[in-house]
């Protein structure tokens, strides 16, 4: 990071007790911090987004499925509507559409919320000043003190569904929730029987190459941005105004970030689609087991507390 011109304001390394001054988690040997985070409320996000652009004028059409995107058209149920520029930012869905099933893969990322935890318990969780947190271990997992004072944790490890297929039902998998809070409480011994009250989910974007990336085609009119693997919520906003830059300001620094215009490579047709995304996910679940990274070993946490500063 130092080599990419990120200082000690960007990124530092902490010490065993530097970590754990941070975040009051089992087994932890050190960490990072960076203060280039903030913890929001999604969903809030999204309501606030659509009350800024609905004030400027924009008219959002929901309850309207597109069933095809096409040069300077798209179909919906209701009719079709043309446009000088069409952008498709539809990223665990986009498989959906004619054409795209190989384009990316949904990937399911499951959450789980405590009851609010009061002050005792957190004396002895940490988390003071609400930075969200990660681990090392191949089977990403992520956390953060809500607002409220509930702790969120979530992670990876629902199976990847035969067709890219994306249902309700697939944001809420008991296994994985029970394995959640088991994890939770191997990171945190002193929540105890803390009860969850809120589970919940949904699909990630994830291309072949692991590659996010944000496009136009001048010559159909079609762009497009997505496959962020999970780092979405903040991508998004750069996607927007790189693909902004495209349409009305093409020679911006922002249209010259290498992300701009890659092609990923298809996902391979199913049943190998499905064979080696699950095959993956099992292989890192191994992984984690056969390395230590998770349970109360000395290598559970090894360089827990990516922390992200709220």
């Amino acid at each position: 990071m130092r080599e990419y011109g990120f200082g000690e304001d960007d990124l530092v390394l902490l010490t065993e007790s530097e970590a754990r001054a941070r975040v009051a988690a089992s087994s932890v040997l050190g960490g990072t911090y960076t203060p280039h985070c903030a913890a929001i409320h999604p969903a809030r996000l999204v309501r606030g987004l659509a009350r800024v652009v609905r004030e400027r004028g924009v008219k959002l059409f929901e309850r309207t499925p597109v069933t095809e995107i096409a040069p300077r058209a798209l179909r919906t149920t209701r009719g079709t509507v043309t446009a000088d520029y069409v952008i498709r930012a539809t990223e665990g869905y986009t498989p959906a559409l004619p054409g795209l099933h190989r384009a990316v893969i949904p990937v399911y990322s499951l959450m789980i919320a405590t009851e609010p935890l009061p002050d005792s318990t957190w004396e002895h969780v940490g988390l003071d000043g609400r930075p969200t947190f990660g681990d090392g271990r191949h089977l990403i997992i992520y956390g953060q003190r809500t607002a409220d004072g509930r702790l969120a944790f979530g992670g990876r490890g629902a199976p990847y569904h035969l067709g890219s297929a994306v249902r309700p039902s697939f944001d809420r998998v008991p296994a994985v929730f029970a394995d959640l809070r088991r994890t939770l409480g191997e990171l945190f011994p002193a929540l105890g029987d803390v009860a969850v009250t809120h589970t919940w989910g949904g699909p990630l974007g994830i291309a072949r190459d692991w590659c996010a990336s944000a496009g136009l085609d001048r010559d159909t009119g079609l762009g497009w941005a997505g496959g962020y693997v999970g780092d979405g919520l903040a991508t998004t906003n750069l996607a927007g105004r790189t693909l902004a830059d495209l349409i009305l300001d093409p020679g911006s620094d922002l249209t010259g970030l290498p992300w701009v215009n890659h092609r990923s490579p298809d996902w391979e047709a199913e049943p190998l689609r499905w064979l080696g995304v699950n095959a993956g996910l099992r292989t890192m679940g191994w992984a984690d087991r056969a390395e230590g990274r998770t349970g109360r070993s000395s290598r559970a946490a090894q360089v827990m507390g990516r922390f992200l500063g709220g």
